[in-house]
């Protein structure tokens, strides 16, 4: 997952009917290739997140209307 200070993060559920858990990367943090990511999550608290197989980026330009999100 390559993502910078400024990207939106969306983790999608385990769950059937419980949406994405969505935020904002605040830093980004570990070496090249083994980064992991301080975010805000929409509920306003902050946490370390690190990459996983259901998470994707967002990129500010894909928000506001482009072609969806990149995959992790």
């Amino acid at each position: 997952m390559h993502a910078k200070v400024g990207d939106g993060l969306e983790i999608d559920s385990a769950e059937v009917g419980t949406p994405p858990r969505k935020g904002t990367i605040l830093e980004v943090r570990g070496e090249p290739g083994h980064e992991h990511y301080q975010v805000r999550w929409q509920d306003g608290h902050e946490s370390v997140f690190f990459p996983s197989s259901t998470a994707h980026v967002i990129h500010p330009s894909e928000r506001s209307g482009g072609s969806g999100h990149a995959t992790a």
